[in-house]
């Protein structure tokens, strides 16, 4: 089962559309940047995961918590994918 994340990062809280492609259920959740939660929510889904997000400069922390738990990261920008 292959999980896509599209994550919406901000400051202080993360807004996530997931969709799980065995059952093409699509989710939303919203998420406070308290490590505990992210990585509580993250660390529950099974592999494999693609989390794609904007680039931006404070998410160096999510993109290693990530990484941490074996999950790709898709970085997009103006001119599309890194």
């Amino acid at each position: 089962m292959l999980t896509y994340c599209g994550v919406d990062f901000h400051a202080r809280q993360q807004k996530i559309v997931y969709c799980d492609t065995s059952t093409g259920e699509i989710q939303r959740k919203e998420l406070k940047h308290q490590l505990d939660e992210v990585r509580q929510f993250y660390g529950q889904l099974p592999e494999p995961v693609i989390v794609g997000l904007e680039a931006t400069g404070s998410s160096q922390w999510f993109e290693k918590l990530l990484a941490e738990l074996g999950h790709e990261v898709w970085i997009g920008n103006a001119n599309g994918w890194i």
